[in-house]
């Protein structure tokens, strides 16, 4: 905890910060002194904005009414749950500690605890999972009306558990067109009740995104901390060792904790901000990123964007390039233009 505290004092020198994010892993393992003096270190390292969104990420099992009034009393502001389902067996087949009581009373806490500012994640395309499942679940998570929610496709990794699991249990994931089905009527069984996509993946209140998140998709800088963090700044981009005493023993002996970092070219830059800023629901601001990078777009791609046009999958405007619904659904492929 102190290597830590340190590496924030070392590098922050009063600069502004307008957002502070506890994720990656299970920071609600933290007690809220910890996260206190975390977020102190915080404070004294840089010029925290007032009203700064203060995010933690918390499984519902790991949390009780007590830690969670420990942490907004220490400054946290929004906390984030790991749902990821309302169906007890899907959360047992992915390997989950709770259950859907334990979510939704984990909910409860928070707003007891004083939280008026929770989002919740949810994965589609589960195994054995059918479309009446996933709408299910939505159905419970707009009862219990959280301010935001992430939805997410599950991608299974060559060397994953769940991928054993699968094979050995017989379990199946339903065709790629039943995941759009998911999809589609997820979000539009959230649209309903009031919630407004602006991503990819996610929704919120309105005045609730998740103003973090926003600076991975709007061509944003951040600062990592800790074992693995990544960070952004200038048009570079570096990551920290990922074992934890090799940071601690880099802290202590006042050596620099980064493993590799890279300078992305001007293209580079480029590319990553078109791929990111097509992630949100307004598209790319053709003008904002032909000033920043001194490029016409649409001359420099149309030519292999124009077939995603044709077939609707995407949206040429005069000041904007958008996805439409159907085509977040093939993101991957038009992205892979600028890339």
């Amino acid at each position: 905890m102190a290597a830590l505290e340190q590496h924030i004092l070392d590098v922050g020198r009063g600069e502004p910060a307008d957002t502070v994010f506890f994720g990656g892993g299970t920071p609600s393992l933290l007690d809220p002194l910890e996260i206190g003096r975390l977020l102190d270190a915080c404070r004294r390292a840089f010029t925290l904005a007032p009203g700064a969104e203060i995010t933690l990420e918390a499984n519902p099992e790991s949390v009780t009414e007590g830690r969670l009034s420990g942490y907004r009393a220490c400054g946290v502001n929004r906390v984030s749950f790991g749902v990821q389902s309302f169906r007890d067996q899907d959360l047992v087949r992915l390997g989950r500690l709770h259950t859907a009581d334990r979510a939704r009373e984990a909910c409860a806490l928070a707003r007891r605890a004083g939280f008026d500012n929770i989002g919740m994640d949810l994965m589609l395309w589960l195994p054995q999972q059918t479309t009446a499942d996933v709408l299910a679940s939505t159905a419970t998570l707009i009862d219990l009306s959280p301010e935001h929610a992430s939805l997410y496709l599950l991608e299974l990794y060559p060397n994953a558990p769940l991928r054993e699991d699968m094979a050995r249990e017989g379990w199946s994931l339903a065709p790629d067109e039943d995941a759009a089905d998911m999809y589609v009527a997820a979000m539009e069984r959230l649209e309903g009740a009031g919630y407004r996509q602006y991503e990819i993946s996610n929704v919120a209140r309105p005045g609730r995104v998740a103003r973090h998140n926003l600076k991975y998709w709007t061509d944003g800088e951040w600062l990592g901390f800790g074992s693995g963090a990544h960070s952004t700044r200038q048009g570079a981009r570096w990551r920290n060792v990922s074992r934890t005493e090799d940071y601690i023993e880099r802290i202590r002996g006042a050596v620099d904790p980064t493993a590799d970092r890279r300078v992305l070219s001007k293209d580079e830059r480029l590319e990553e901000a078109l791929f990111t800023a097509l992630r949100l629901v307004e598209g790319v601001d053709l003008a904002a990123v032909g000033q920043t990078y001194g490029v016409d777009v649409w001359s420099r791609y149309g030519d292999r964007l124009g077939p995603f046009v044709d077939a609707g999958l995407l949206v040429h405007e005069p000041e904007r390039l958008r996805l439409t619904r159907r085509g977040m659904l093939l993101a991957s492929e038009v992205m892979a233009v600028f890339v």
